[in-house]
């Protein structure tokens, strides 16, 4: 009996030693080895961007030219002053903007610039003296009685930072400070043309406000360029979808070195371009043009335009080495047999270019070339197509295309063209103004729904690396608004891009992946 209750006594003490050891050892052994595995994330400092509230600084030079001021005015130059403005856009997203005005009289210097006879020269002189730094607008004020401006002439905006500004009539027992009450409307006005305005911000802010925050044209030009990316795929493709009859021969390459690489070097702070081009034959637009008695010509009429892009498109094919987004411009030559080809606009009145654009695609262009030749005219006829009336066309689809919205200035403003640049310089201002609080405020929208995501979905593996994407753009929004506010805004887009996309690449996965309620929702500034 004895010999028995000890044997019992040895297997109670094993049973309890086993047990110790699987409760002890074994199950957090298990729990470690089948948790999943959640690298860690700032969730409490990502809640914080839902709400945003960005402040927006513009340096403002207003020069005083020889006969503007008084000798008694003149004393009391130089002067600044700081005028801020307050917006609140919705409950979550506000909006500050300080313009910070400097003035002083002009040099001699400039004043030898602003006696040159057209505002042009003067404009170039100018620049030619001091260069303005990027986001900032210098104003000239020069006397009611110049003769650099028209008559009815207000403003003149050049190529560059520098505007020129037709003295309003002052009373010479005005002090300084009246003098410059009664200018600032004027200057207020040139600001909001060379640098932002509240609608493009708000229209740049449109991933996070309401639409009904924004005008139709403001929407429709943020509708209209495609969103922001480190770089872009642009294609130029030449359709002959008849080269039995036409044998078409077109320089692209000096067209592209003349007219399109001045732009894309002007926005080489903001993203990097690749340009190619093809030519297509038998490509034909997919759509059958109507003959029209009255003109004696075939018309393609606006509601029938969405249909030409899909089958165009099948065509062209793709850069799968690149996840660019791709902008395309086609030229396209019609056939014998439906010469010549008109594009007409809703009012059925002819569109003056023959050309039109689909938003965040790219631009189409018909060219007639019939009446280069004559019904003997031996076949194929070669034919050199006009690249200046081609490329002029298709620099303006791709300004819209890149965010380059048609500036509408006040009454009595005259903004000098860019000419051969493509781009002035303070349009470009204009772009990476709005680009910077796109970014921003898409991207603070991205992260904050990936944080909530991860948060509703507790089984989901978060890894190293998706915690260090997330983290870079955690940091990079929350220093880019101080970047934009020092008017530092080239040195956020490289770096802020690149986290960015990394982060979208991140945040579609898990999408995929986990089939998410919002699984539609993508940041469209990824081109994932």
């Amino acid at each position: 009996m004895a010999a028995l209750q000890l044997e019992k006594q040895r297997g109670r003490y094993a049973a309890l030693a086993i047990a110790a050891v699987v409760i002890i050892v074994g199950i957090p052994l298990w729990w470690k080895t089948t948790e999943t595995y959640r690298a860690w994330l700032p969730f409490s400092d990502i809640n914080e961007l839902d709400s945003l509230q960005l402040r927006l600084s513009v340096d403002i030079e207003v020069v005083f030219s020889r006969g503007t001021l008084t000798p008694e005015q003149q004393k009391k130059i130089p002067l600044s002053h700081v005028n801020e403005k307050e917006h609140q856009v919705d409950a979550k997203t506000g909006l500050r903007y300080q313009y910070e005005t400097r003035y002083r009289t002009a040099t001699v210097m400039e004043e030898d610039a602003l006696n040159q006879p057209t505002a042009a020269e003067a404009d170039l002189s100018l620049h030619t003296l001091t260069e303005s730094s990027c986001g900032s607008v210098v104003v000239y004020v020069i006397p009611e009685s110049s003769v650099l401006l028209p008559e009815d002439v207000k403003v003149y905006v050049g190529q560059r930072r520098t505007a020129l500004l037709r003295s309003p009539p002052f009373k010479s027992s005005w002090s300084l400070n009246e003098v410059i009450s009664n200018l600032n409307p004027r200057v207020e006005q040139i600001a909001s043309t060379m640098s932002f305005s509240h609608q493009d911000i708000t229209a740049a802010l449109s991933d996070r406000v309401r639409m009904t925050k924004v005008t139709k044209e403001s929407m429709a030009d943020s509708m209209r360029a495609i969103k922001s990316s480190p770089g872009y795929e642009i294609t130029f493709s030449l359709l002959n979808p008849d080269p039995k009859s036409h044998s078409l021969h077109w320089d692209i390459e000096g067209a592209l070195h003349s007219y399109i690489q001045p732009l894309l070097n002007k926005l080489a702070p903001i993203a990097n371009f690749s340009v190619d081009s093809q030519i297509l034959y038998y490509a034909v637009l997919g759509v059958n043009p109507r003959f029209d008695n009255s003109v004696s010509a075939y018309t393609l009429n606006a509601d029938s335009l969405s249909h030409v892009i899909n089958p165009v498109e099948a065509r062209l094919g793709s850069n799968a080495a690149s996840s660019n987004p791709v902008l395309n411009f086609l030229l396209y030559v019609p056939d014998a047999h439906h010469s010549p080809l008109f594009i007409r606009d809703h009012s059925r009145r002819e569109v003056p270019t023959n050309a039109f654009h689909s938003p965040r695609w790219g631009g189409i262009m018909v060219y007639n070339v019939n009446d280069l030749y004559g019904p003997e005219s031996e076949r194929p006829v070669d034919i050199s197509i006009n690249m200046a009336k081609v490329m002029g066309v298709f620099l303006a689809q791709l300004r819209l295309m890149l965010g380059v919205h048609q500036t509408h200035p006040p009454s009595g403003f005259v903004l000098q063209s860019p000419g051969s640049a493509g781009l002035a310089d303070w349009e470009l201002d204009r772009l990476m103004w709005s680009r910077s609080v796109e970014n921003i405020a898409t991207a603070s929208t991205t992260i904050t729904s990936l944080a909530q995501l991860l948060d509703q979905i507790g089984n989901i593996v978060i890894n190293d690396n998706i915690a260090l994407q997330v983290g870079a753009l955690h940091l990079y929004i929350f220093i880019a608004p101080i970047l934009v506010y020092s008017k530092q805004r080239n040195i956020t887009f490289p770096q802020f891009c690149d986290a960015f996309c990394l982060l979208a690449r991140s945040y579609k996965g898990l999408l995929w992946c986990y089939g998410a309620p919002d699984a539609g929702y993508l940041c469209s500034s990824s081109s994932v």
